[in-house]
């Protein structure tokens, strides 16, 4: 039986982009990783793309560090490919990715204007 995690989201931050994005894709459900492919690009416009490397490595971290973990029950067979592992959101992952959501925004509330008046790097 799963316990409480107590640790800190803090202690995650800040997350690759990659586990972000995963972390994004899962809280609308389970998910199998060919999906979370197509997710993470959806859900970033498409500026993210990670491929199949990157994506497991982030999978293979985070089930590691209790972020996710892979679903107990199956799809019927018949309906989806039985090699297929299917990934969910523990109560950690929901908070480290709450915290780093709250992160970035204040971020963004604290340099906004300073960043938006401020040429970019290589301009005079």
């Amino acid at each position: 039986m799963a316990t409480a995690d107590n640790r800190e989201p803090s202690s995650f931050q800040p997350l690759p982009t990659a586990a972000l994005y995963v972390l994004l894709a899962l809280t609308e459900g389970e998910k199998h990783g060919y999906a979370l492919l197509g997710d993470v690009e959806r859900l970033s416009d498409g500026a993210v793309k990670v491929g199949a490397g990157t994506l497991y490595g982030s999978i293979k971290r985070m089930l590691a560090e209790g972020l996710i973990q892979e679903a107990a029950e199956r799809p019927d067979p018949r309906l989806d490919d039985q090699r297929r592992r299917y990934y969910r959101l523990t109560g950690l992952g929901e908070r480290v990715a709450d915290a780093e959501l709250q992160r970035l925004a204040t971020l963004l509330q604290r340099t906004g204007t300073r960043v938006a008046g401020r040429p970019r790097l290589g301009e005079a």
